[in-house]
């Protein structure tokens, strides 16, 4: 999209509606992460809808916006790092506000996001305020509503991810999107929603467990934070070669055929697969495999796993903090291309299940004392959007048609379809060289016999 498609843009700061406490709160080791201080990006693509009056939606939103930093008031402050050489980061709650504005795309129509973007920042003016340092003093929350050449409109939001998590920013949402519907009235005034807990000392290490930290970092294994050899020049080409965005969908049927060719090559003794380990295990290995990296790279699978409910005891709910760790299964380009989809299925549900709350507060043992933030060589960076509820997002206009990032790059994205509850669409963008290879293994779901490799 070009940068003169867009007119009309109008920014305007949103302070909360109420009094809010002034104070500093503390962020926890897990939000502290080197890793995390970059800005969580919703792009959401709302239909034309006749009657729609764009001054009154305008007001609407803005006033639920306002309403909604009440409660999510440190939403409305300003993130810095500590100054007692910690490395931990704390925000800074004066009601300074988020930012909303409001444009006109005059080129833009609604089919145009019916596909990938031709490149990675394409709809970067949809969200155009963009926070390249996030301890800068740059508001946590922006929120851009643009409207399209066909009436349709676009929602850009912004959270800065030192402050909440996926499941964090979504429980916003709710609230936001209940906020400017009636929807809040008719649920008594959202009381169906978990009221935001801070509580960020839960994330961090205990005084007794850092006295024991080496000992427990020494015998928990965090493959995500060790470094592997760079045998082919991985870095150097993600950095340099262009990258063009993918956007494929897998519907319920293909997920199926999916989960049969895992199983076909797996041990008896694994008996299922979700959908998110055979289709992750399945785009991990077209993109290794696309890249025609040495049969003796290293690689590793990241994506986050949500540990509210895997340690001991809970988090309580409402909890909108960073409360995840980064899986990670790890192999050879060799055995990942060659030992079919079963096995690189296994790699990923057995990077799940090391997962508990020893192992969590070891992660944060890790984070806490030695800084540890994962490696970039051989890593592919799967997140699960889909599972979010961002395509319930309803202001007023419907549900959104399109849910996606602001910009494809290579984070590799697992998002939800509209109208199809079963369906996972999958957007990553990879190097020039290797985009059509890529696309091609990624669509390519052939019966095999147990004993075949169901993608050679």
């Amino acid at each position: 999209m070009a940068a003169s498609s867009l007119h009309g843009k109008e920014a305007t700061v949103i302070y909360p509606s109420e009094t809010t406490p002034s104070t500093v709160l503390s962020l926890s080791a897990l939000d502290s992460q080197l890793f995390l201080r970059f800005t969580i990006e919703y792009l959401l693509v709302y239909r034309p809808r006749p009657g729609l009056d764009p001054l009154v939606t305008v007001a609407r939103v803005k006033s639920a916006l306002a309403k909604a930093l009440v409660p999510y008031y440190p939403l409305a402050g300003r993130v810095r790092a500590k100054q007692d050489g910690s490395g931990l980061l704390e925000v800074v709650c004066l009601g300074q506000g988020a930012v909303f504005i409001e444009a006109v795309d005059r080129e833009s129509t609604i089919n145009d996001f019916e596909r990938a973007p031709r490149y990675v920042t394409q709809w970067r003016k949809l969200l155009s305020l963009y926070v390249a340092d996030v301890l800068k003093g740059a508001p946590l929350l922006v929120v851009q509503l643009t409207w399209l050449r066909d009436g349709a409109a676009a929602l850009g939001i912004g959270f800065n991810h030192c402050v909440c998590d996926g499941i964090g920013s979504a429980e916003f949402l709710n609230l936001f999107t209940e906020l400017s519907t009636s929807r809040h009235n008719e649920l008594g005034g959202g009381h169906s929603l978990p009221k935001p807990v801070w509580d960020r000392h839960l994330m961090n290490s205990s005084s007794s467990r850092q006295q024991h930290a080496h000992t427990r970092a020494s015998s928990v294994s965090h493959l995500e934070f060790n470094r592997v050899a760079d045998l082919c020049g991985f870095v150097s080409r993600f950095s340099n070669e262009r990258l063009v965005p993918t956007s494929i969908t897998f519907d319920k049927r293909r997920l199926n055929e999916l989960r049969k060719l895992a199983l076909s090559t797996s041990r008896p003794s694994e008996l299922a697969y979700t959908s998110f380990e055979v289709l992750s295990a399945h785009v991990w290995r077209s993109w290794a495999r696309s890249l025609n990296l040495p049969s003796n790279q290293i690689l590793k699978l990241l994506f986050s796993i949500n540990v509210r409910n895997r340690v001991k005891p809970s988090l309580p709910s409402g909890y909108y903090g960073n409360a995840f760790v980064l899986g990670c299964a790890q192999t050879r380009v060799k055995d990942l291309t060659e030992k079919g989809l079963g096995h690189a299925a296994m790699l990923v549900k057995k990077a799940k299940e090391r997962v508990d709350s020893e192992y969590v507060k070891s992660v944060i043992d890790s984070v806490s004392q030695t800084r540890a933030c994962p490696d970039s060589v051989g890593v592919l960076i799967v997140s699960q959007w889909s599972r979010l509820g961002l395509e319930r997002v309803d202001f007023g206009m419907g549900r959104p048609t399109q849910v996606g990032p602001i910009c494809c790059d290579r984070y590799c994205l697992f998002l939800p379809v509209f109208n199809q509850t079963d369906a996972v669409k999958v957007m990553v963008a990879v190097p020039t060289s290797a985009v059509d290879k890529y696309e091609h293994l990624a669509l390519k779901l052939v019966r095999t016999t147990p004993h075949d490799d169901p993608t050679m």
